[in-house]
């Protein structure tokens, strides 16, 4: 496993590497995953436990029933319950305390304990601007940079991380009024002389929003910046995410919340380092424990391994809304996230249970079928003009693109702005 990591790693650094580089694991140790960064917010406080998963694995292994707990100095526990497979939130809201140190401690299903050195935070940031330009990236492709700007009049504050979460809004391009009910589908008649199906189908008018919706997508990657070595600890023009000009999720409205967490050294250190060592969508769980120390060990079994780091950190965050005509009055919006086609097809098909000889369908899949899946929405009743090959009954397009709701969420967030 070191030779590959040391073989990716070198290709990065001379950039002689023209193809990627794909592998499997040939070992795996089984190990703990913790991510744990207590904040100065007053709120309830989250730790996310998992175990590591192979390099070419996707999806994580969440660690269930738990026992969670942070010690402070003065010696109050504040107990974690699992929230979520994995996700463990305090039982109470509570803030981190400048210059008082925190001690996560973790005990596992199997009996394991794990512990953190003691940690704090020792100064603050403020956040004081957020804002978005429209310019061309390194490589010449134009879009909307989102800068930010913090200052830390003490210049204490040397060593900075970023995380964002952005919402946009969905506008589906061919919604209806109208849809689907289909109840009592029976693709098998139980008559297996029979050809026919069994359902029951009507047009009725939609019950629940599915025209505008709301996503939120939350920054996946390492964003670092430091003011060490310089007069004062102020950041300005820091990009914290570029979206390009053809990206989707510019169209209507667009909104970012931006987090500046004040690190320290080691903190910092830890992060950059594995941002080096990944360019994964779960920087945590892909690498294998060794690789990486952090400030956590295992208290009773010398065989256990565990990835990760407990960060005391101070947070200032900052939020703006943005439209795509404010940086592109006359340009065209940019393409939907699916191609959007009306179609139409059969409306029924051959029952599965048929037990006589069929021409067989050169048709595509029907209707009903689709409607079963809820893959497609209502657009209208077919004139004839739609689907000239294997014509239907009703014209639809796939469910992405009359139904909002298959791409986010029908609830207007609390904070959203229009």
């Amino acid at each position: 496993m070191k030779k590959y990591l040391v073989l990716v790693y070198s290709c990065y650094l001379v950039l002689s590497c023209v193809e990627p580089f794909e592998f499997e694991t040939e070992t795996f140790e089984d190990a703990l995953v913790i991510e744990a960064t207590l904040t100065n917010e007053m709120k309830r406080q989250q730790i996310m436990l998992s175990r590591a998963v192979r390099f070419e694995d996707s999806i994580k292994a969440p660690e269930r029933n738990a026992q969670v707990s942070i010690l402070d100095e003065g010696q109050n526990v504040y107990e974690f319950e699992e929230s979520e497979p994995g996700t463990y939130t305090s039982s109470l809201e509570f803030a981190a305390q400048k210059r008082m140190q925190y001690t996560l401690i973790v005990h596992t299903s199997d009996g394991t304990i794990y512990n953190s050195d003691p940690e704090s935070f020792e100064s603050e940031s403020q956040i004081e601007e957020v804002y978005a330009n429209r310019e061309a990236n390194e490589k010449g492709e134009d879009g909307i940079f989102i800068f930010t700007d913090s200052f830390d009049s003490s210049s204490e504050s040397k060593y900075f991380r970023y995380e964002f979460e952005e919402t946009y809004k969905i506008i589906a391009p061919n919604w209806s009024p109208l849809g689907f009910d289909l109840t009592n589908y029976e693709p098998c008649n139980p008559d297996f002389s029979s050809t026919q199906i069994l359902y029951d189908l009507a047009i009725v008018s939609r019950e629940q929003e599915e025209q505008t919706c709301y996503n939120t997508i939350y920054s996946k990657q390492i964003t670092q910046a430091s003011t060490a070595g310089l007069l004062d600890a102020r950041i300005e023009r820091f990009p914290v995410r570029f979206i390009p000009s053809s990206d989707f999720i510019l169209t209507h409205r667009y909104s970012i919340l931006v987090k500046q967490y004040v690190q320290s050294t080691n903190a910092f250190s830890y992060y950059q380092s594995l941002n080096n060592f990944s360019s994964s969508t779960s920087v945590f769980s892909e690498i294998q424990p060794g690789f990486l120390q952090g400030n956590i060990s295992v208290e009773n079994n010398t065989d256990k391994k565990v990835l990760g780091y407990f960060e005391v950190a101070s947070v200032s965050s900052k939020r703006i809304f943005l439209a795509y005509r404010d940086f592109y009055p006359d340009a065209p919006f940019p393409l939907y996230i699916k191609k959007c086609i009306p179609f139409s097809t059969p409306l029924e098909h051959i029952s599965y249970c048929f037990n006589g000889q069929s021409a067989g369908n050169p048709c595509p899949e029907s209707l009903i079928e689709r409607m079963a899946r809820n893959s497609i929405t209502y657009v209208s009743e077919n004139d004839g003009s739609v689907g000239l090959t294997c014509p239907g009954d009703y014209v639809v397009v796939d469910r992405e693109c009359g139904d909002c709701t298959a791409l986010g969420s029908n609830i207007v967030p609390d904070f959203w702005v229009e």
